[in-house]
């Protein structure tokens, strides 16, 4: 049998609010639990596991829910095709599987690709921002002498 977790449990192990939790669930971004009699939410290590990918990629990827919600989505897909091509052991059906995984693997890099992007203009704007900062810095010193 599968362990279950309460809401309190999962809430404390990944670090978010249990209304954050509804919330993810409320947005499609953590698939609903199964329910005790009394309508307890018992989430599942997989829960618990999609919950710490999805603080990955919020937190060290910076992305905002709708970017989680299409991140979420094409890895879930990515999953799906992993698993069907383990599954296959025909060439042809191998191929086939591989041909349909490229473009969704390439998407993925895409994502990335636009947030590093970001990142790395936001990083060069600092950058020159500071070097300003430090020129200044550096006149006023040689002025005061």
């Amino acid at each position: 049998m599968t362990e279950k977790f309460k809401i309190d449990d999962v809430a404390k192990e990944v670090g978010l609010t249990k209304r954050t939790l509804r919330y993810y669930e409320e947005l499609g971004l953590l698939s609903p639990p199964e329910r005790s009699e009394g309508g307890i939410r018992l989430y599942t290590q997989e829960h618990i596991d999609r919950l710490k990918r999805l603080i990955n990629a919020r937190d060290v990827l910076g992305f905002s829910l709708q970017e989680l919600q299409r991140y979420v989505t094409i890895t879930e897909e990515l999953e799906s095709h992993r698993h069907g091509y383990r599954q296959l052991s025909e060439e042809a059906d191998k191929k086939q599987k591989l041909l349909e995984l490229e473009p969704v693997v390439r998407n993925q890099l895409e994502i990335l690709n636009e947030k590093l992007e970001k990142m790395i203009q936001m990083r060069d704007e600092i950058q020159q921002f500071h070097e300003r900062v430090q020129a200044a810095i550096d006149r006023m010193n040689g002025q005061g002498n």
